[in-house]
Formats: C-alpha cells, sequence, structure tokens
C-alpha cells in the first residue's frame, strides 16, 4: 500500500486496522530504499504482513513527527504498538530474523 499524504491521524487509524504491519519510510530519489523494497514485498507476502510505503518528501511532516531521520527506516507494529525499528538498509535475512 503506497500513500501519498498522510496525517498522524491517519497513520494510526492504518495501524488499528491490522494486527501486525511494517512501515517503510522512503524517497525515490534513495539508492538503498530502491534496494529494499523488492525484499520488503517478499517477505511481507510470505510472512501475511501488511506493508506501508510512506514517501518522506509528500509527508515530511509525519516523517518529523515519527523521527524518521534517514532512509530507509523501517517501524515493525504489532497490535498498533511499535515492537522495532531499523534505520537504513537491511538483509532479507537480517529482516527475517527480526520478525521471527
Amino acid at each position: 500500500m503506497k500513500l501519498e499524504k498522510l496525517t498522524i491521524e491517519k497513520y494510526n487509524q492504518l495501524l488499528s486496522q491490522d494486527p501486525i504491519s511494517i512501515v517503510d519510510f522512503n524517497a525515490k530519489w534513495c539508492g538503498p530504499c530502491k534496494k529494499l523494497a523488492p525484499i520488503l514485498e517478499k517477505v511481507s507476502k510470505e510472512k501475511k504482513i501488511k506493508l506501508i510505503k510512506i514517501d518522506t518528501d509528500k509527508n515530511p511532516e509525519l516523517a518529523q513527527k515519527l523521527n524518521v531521520e534517514g532512509l530507509p527506516t523501517l517501524h515493525y507494529y504489532k497490535n498498533g504498538k511499535l515492537v522495532w525499528e531499523n534505520l537504513g538498509f537491511i538483509t532479507e535475512e537480517e529482516l527475517i530474523k527480526k520478525l521471527n
């Protein structure tokens, strides 16, 4: 799910809709984000996890409110609560380890 413009309220509402979500904060110009995208798609499908992609260039206020300081940044939520976050590229193997 790719989102254009998002408020913090809509963001929290999205997280409450699914028990498990990965939020990918990215930008079109970000090389590591492009490298990470197919890994996230594959792992989220295999693990049946909702993947939410947020372009920080289109959502700078949201990124600032959530303390996103670099790209890519991943937030992993269970039942609406942030379980872990990752700044920078992560391999498929590392991502799967964190999800297990």
